[in-house]
């Protein structure tokens, strides 16, 4: 098997058996959303893998917006993780079979980042293996062809896969293989470039980051914009399939309580490294997360009844929430 070189790293990266890794702390306290996002959750065991604090880069979270039709996709910062850590995500073209590039880019010590089905992914048992057909993000940082076995990080775990699903990812079936309409799929590279910050100079260049996502922050209150649309919202969810209010609360209350709840874990990971934050702020920002979950619960129940809950209570209270969030930051910082 193509093991990630040590040479390169600051500490050993090494990963352990798939059934004796031990998640980040993000993923491991107690919280209130388990998962933000495929994306959100990989790098953070990513960085976690590196030796690297996910926390000092989780400052894109003051930045989310409601988009008319879902909140912001929360995502790290390619480019505050190359600041803070020293890691370099870079495309990698496609132009041989995904399987050829891996096994290059694991050989000289990279992790792959790329978009597979969750069909053949055996840790999405509960949910999609051999089930349905969703793109999902994998990094995968050791391949061994001739055994048809890969290692690799999903969501929030490390895991493996073999033969038939390795085959399926790697789009080797003859069925997959001969697709000529098949794209090739999005794929990135990570590097270390250099040693990553720590100490102050990680705090210190995080505050500086924070900063900076605090002047890109909504111009209005994002909750109060989806409170206005959210009538129609309702109407819809009542009109369509069942499966449509697992993908609406996917992209709307999941992703703003997971948001604020990261916000809230950064806040509470700057003031232990000598940040002076507000308590109310990072409190105000967990209960935005909780409430989320509220409105969860409650619009499952009124689908199952067929009935209209317009949430009036839980939206003023991630209103008043957020407003009690982001403007004082913006005073403490900028």
């Amino acid at each position: 098997m193509n093991a990630r070189s040590p040479a390169d790293a600051v500490t050993d990266t090494s990963a352990p058996a798939p059934g004796e890794y031990r998640q980040h702390a993000l993923h491991r306290d107690e919280r209130v959303w388990l998962e933000t996002n495929c994306y959100v959750d990989l790098w953070i065991e990513l960085l976690h893998h590196y030796g690297c604090d996910p926390h000092a880069a989780l400052s894109f979270t003051v930045t989310q917006d409601f988009e008319g039709d879902q909140f912001t996709f929360p995502k790290f910062s390619l480019d505050d993780i190359a600041r803070l850590y020293g890691l370099q995500a870079q495309e990698l073209a496609i132009y041989d079979t995904v399987e050829a590039h891996v096994q290059e880019q694991t050989k000289r010590g990279q992790i792959v980042v790329a978009e597979m089905d969750s069909y053949w992914l055996p840790d999405t048992r509960a949910t999609a293996y051999r089930q349905t057909h969703t793109k999902t993000t994998i990094a995968i940082d050791a391949i061994d062809a001739q055994a048809k076995h890969i290692t690799y990080f999903h969501n929030a775990g490390y895991f493996s896969l073999s033969g038939e699903d390795y085959d399926g990812v790697f789009r080797l079936t003859p069925g997959l293989a001969g697709d000529v309409q098949a794209l090739f799929p999005y794929v990135e590279f990570v590097k270390r470039a250099r040693d990553p910050l720590q100490g102050e100079a990680l705090v210190q260049r995080s505050v500086e980051l924070l900063k900076l996502r605090l002047q890109d922050r909504p111009a209005s209150n994002p909750v109060a914009q989806w409170r206005a649309a959210f009538p129609e919202h309702m109407r819809a969810m009542l009109e369509r399939d069942p499966s449509y209010y697992h993908l609406y609360t996917f992209n709307m209350m999941r992703q703003i309580g997971s948001n604020f709840e990261l916000l809230s874990k950064y806040l509470g990971w700057l003031n232990a490294h000598g940040v002076d934050v507000p308590g109310e702020i990072q409190a105000s920002a967990q209960a935005l997360a909780s409430e989320a979950m509220v409105m969860q619960f409650r619009l499952a129940r009124a689908r199952m009844r067929s009935r209209t809950d317009l949430c009036e209570d839980c939206l003023e209270s991630m209103q008043t929430s957020y407003d009690r969030v982001i403007e004082p930051l913006a005073a403490r910082f900028l």
